[in-house]
């Protein structure tokens, strides 16, 4: 019992160090006592089950209470119901079977007290984390180094690292002070005292540094606006067609367009979810009305092209016509395809969002150009924007990602809030700036170093205007993307064997 419950709690304890909490300081806490919870288990039982359990356990823990927020998404469809409470227990069951995989290879190793087994068990816990975020097409969310959200200057690495290099480092330190009980030498502690500060210190002046010296890299559109519409519009709304015209009527308000104006127009992923790009053709008299042959107007809609369905990012001139058209690669398990689908329809079931066709897999992400603007930016569809390394090649003189989103599917809780601190992260590793309209969701525009230029809340309405940008040159991250991961697994191995050479000299 008590190898089951302390896991438990411990995952719980460590998802607070995520956003929208961000105690950073819980995971020095709850990394060590799990590291000892498997030590002490292998010596008393070596039993590969009990070894499993502690992880899978901690696992269940940490995600019952960092996502239990996907089971809102099942509220707005009676057929839906009757699984939530299921899907409350396995999901965060199934996502903790990684962390149970963790501890049970964790523990095949001679785990002791030890500096190596730290670097044992930090390297297989980044590397199952790894494999998390693609496996069954992946799902990278809340990795422990999200923890650090708060901290810009410290993710500054990031340009660097990546994600996953960054988080191998994180669940390293959070283990070291371990060793300052480990070993009895006054020396020992004082050099590893010092090393970790000035590690630390190092980290912290680099990234002072490098948001200073990326300032000078600020451009100015010479006549173009670019506005980032955040309309709130609940998400009941979609489901009633008789909202469409007074919904459309409530975005092209708020947007408060200038015909003389060069604007760029920014929609969430969601506003228009009501109808297809065809459907929205009804209202052109509206926006014809409204927009100027000045305006472009980016938004997200459904289209369908042969009889396949897409979730769609497009680019539209005043009169509708169809400029640029992205059609969303990764779809989201459930809410946008069914798994299993034959099997499933028979008992109901369909995806969340409206209609019961499923979505279609866009082939390819290129970057978009706007007509009659210098302005191009790389496509994102909602959760596209939470996968490291998966942005693309070959953006290197593209300075923007336009990432929309629906987030209204999260509820009130804290799942806007972990999905806005993915943005933060792709913005540092890529070097780009992240133009990110959501509905029910936090607005924002973030520069390439991570910074919050201007932020809307989920509870707020509104629009940011954007007239300048930085541009900074291609980072080492967006280069050699999460091969650099690799080169840090290689490292630690390289660590792990020359310790062990060291312990058997000795």
């Amino acid at each position: 019992m008590y190898y089951n419950f302390l896991p438990f709690l411990l995952g719980v304890i460590t998802s607070f160090s995520l956003p929208p909490y961000n105690f950073l300081l819980l995971n020095f806490l709850t990394f060590p006592t799990l590291f000892l919870i498997l030590v002490n288990n292998k010596k008393q039982t070596n039993s590969s089950w009990s070894s499993f359990k502690i992880g899978w356990f901690f696992g269940i823990g940490y995600f019952i209470s960092n996502i239990y927020w996907i089971v809102y998404s099942l509220t707005f469809d009676e057929i839906f119901k009757f699984i939530i409470p299921f899907a409350l227990i396995i999901i965060p069951s199934f996502l903790g079977l990684f962390y149970g995989l963790i501890t049970l290879l964790s523990s095949k190793f001679k785990l002791e007290k030890n500096f190596s087994s730290i670097l044992i068990f930090s390297l297989t816990f980044a590397i199952i984390e790894f494999f998390r975020g693609f496996i069954l097409g992946g799902f990278p969310w809340n990795l422990i180094v999200y923890s650090l959200t708060n901290f810009l200057e410290s993710l500054q690495i990031l340009s660097i690292t990546g994600t996953y290099s960054l988080n191998l480092i994180c669940i390293t330190f959070f283990l070291l002070p371990l060793m300052l009980i480990f070993k009895k030498s006054i020396r020992f502690k004082i050099l590893l005292t010092t090393f970790i500060l000035i590690t630390l210190i190092f980290n912290q002046l680099y990234g002072y540094w490098k948001i200073k010296t990326d300032e000078k890299y600020y451009s100015e559109f010479n006549d173009l606006i670019i506005k980032i519409i955040s309309p709130k519009i609940s998400i009941d709304r979609f489901f009633d067609s008789n909202e469409d015209l007074t919904i459309i009527e409530e975005i092209v308000k708020l947007s408060n367009p200038n015909d003389a104006q060069k604007t760029i127009f920014v929609f969430p992923e969601g506003a228009l979810s009501g109808f297809d790009f065809e459907s929205l053709k009804y209202f052109k008299e509206i926006f014809i009305n409204n927009y100027s042959k000045n305006h472009k107007i980016i938004m997200g809609i459904n289209t369908v092209r042969n009889n396949n369905n897409y979730n769609s990012m497009v680019v539209l001139d005043n009169q509708l016509n169809l400029l640029s058209e992205y059609n969303k690669i990764k779809l989201v398990p459930f809410g946008e395809f069914l798994p299993l689908e034959k099997f499933l329809k028979k008992f109901g079931l369909k995806k969340i969002t409206e209609g019961y066709e499923p979505f279609n897999a866009g082939e390819l992400r290129k970057q978009i150009n706007v007509k009659n603007t210098n302005f191009s930016f790389i496509p994102l569809i909602c959760y596209e924007i939470i996968y490291s390394g998966k942005i693309g090649k070959n953006f290197n003189d593209i300075n923007f990602i336009v990432n929309i989103s629906e987030d209204g599917w999260f509820g009130d809780s804290i799942g806007p809030h972990q999905h806005f601190s993915h943005s933060i992260f792709r913005a540092i590793e890529e070097g780009k700036n992240i133009i990110r309209s959501a509905n029910n969701g936090i607005s924002a525009y973030i520069d390439g170093n991570g910074i919050i230029i201007a932020k809307l809340e989920s509870t707020q309405r509104g629009v940011i205007e954007v007239n300048k940008y930085k541009k900074i040159n291609e980072t080492i991250f967006s280069k050699f993307g999460n091969k650099l991961f690799f080169y840090f697994i290689l490292f630690y191995i390289s660590l792990i064997f020359l310790n062990y050479k060291k312990r058997e000299r000795l």
